[in-house]
């Protein structure tokens, strides 16, 4: 008898203990908070890096951020844009309008720099948008995403290949708890029928202008797609500012003189400013804003305030 209540009051312990993993009274974080867990991913606003591979020196007129692509996820950065072209023996790299100005290493090496970072944080979600100047296939793409075993944290949307719309997101909560906390965008070329884990942006997108010049940037007109209904898609707001070297607007270079008043929180051209008038013209508040040298500035109180409103 005294055997069997031993037994049974240990069956009892096991029944009532919390799931191996995360303990009952732990509270879900993601994304560094648990207050976002419950928000759809559509109903989210991140600071992205532009250009999160070109990174250097500020005086380097070629280059858009300072830190890599590492620290920028370290101080919170959950959306990554970038630029891959095919280098002059075909691989594919990441580089600057072209690979003779600008090579910052092969595409391969920046996915398993996210894919390292992504598996050991795992309460964070992280976005990439690719721009794919080349007209790479999405099917080449996706190998190098599979080698580097970014697929297995890799977003599919549950509609696919048809969109999903803003409705249907999951939670941040679920993609955290699906491990699904990669979201891949592609501005040309996706397939979705032979590379669902790769979203052709401008499905789910629209995108404000970009080359600003303007440093109160006193407008938020949509300039891609073209002729595009901002209904039912998310928005990127391009959030950086350049100026024209040599006289002429044919050449532009990232205005870092302005980096302070650019990504700053409020004021005369900072990111809430031009938050605030997208906000007036669509209605809603954006998805992502872009910027250059993102350190330069108190960005993550700009974060902070589009994702209370």
């Amino acid at each position: 008898m005294l055997l069997f209540v031993a037994l049974l009051a240990g069956l009892l312990a096991l029944t009532n203990a919390s799931p191996i993993g995360r303990p009952r009274d732990e509270q879900q974080v993601c994304n560094g908070s648990a207050d976002v867990c419950s928000r759809k991913y559509s109903d989210m606003s991140f600071i992205g890096t532009h250009n999160s591979a070109f990174v250097g020196d500020i005086d380097d007129l070629r280059v858009n951020q300072r830190l890599s692509v590492t620290e920028q996820l370290d101080a919170g950065v959950r959306f990554l844009q970038a630029q891959m072209h095919r280098d002059d023996f075909g691989r594919l790299s990441m580089c600057h309008t072209s690979c003779w100005l600008f090579y910052a290493g092969s595409l391969e090496d920046y996915l398993k720099t996210i894919k390292t970072w992504l598996a050991s944080h795992s309460d964070a979600v992280v976005t990439l948008l690719l721009t794919n100047g080349d007209s790479v296939s999405a099917s080449d793409i996706g190998d190098v995403v599979k080698s580097t075993g970014l697929k297995d944290y890799a977003f599919v949307p549950s509609s696919s290949p048809k969109r999903l719309a803003m409705s249907d997101w999951p939670t941040l909560g679920d993609m955290v708890s699906n491990d699904s906390r990669f979201v891949m965008f592609l501005d040309y070329g996706a397939d979705e029928s032979s590379t669902p884990f790769i979203l052709d942006e401008f499905h789910y997108f629209f995108e404000t202008p970009y080359d600003v010049t303007d440093p109160s940037f006193s407008q938020c007109s949509i300039d891609r797609p073209p002729n595009a209904k901002p209904d039912d898609r998310m928005y990127i707001v391009n959030h950086f500012l350049d100026k024209e070297v040599f006289g002429s607007d044919d050449v532009l270079v990232p205005d870092t003189d302005a980096n302070f008043e650019t990504n700053a929180a409020t004021g005369p051209g900072s990111i809430g400013a031009q938050v605030g008038r997208c906000e007036e013209k669509h209605g809603r508040t954006p998805n992502v804003v872009l910027l250059d040298m993102f350190d330069r500035g108190n960005w993550m109180d700009a974060q902070v305030a589009m994702n209370a409103s």
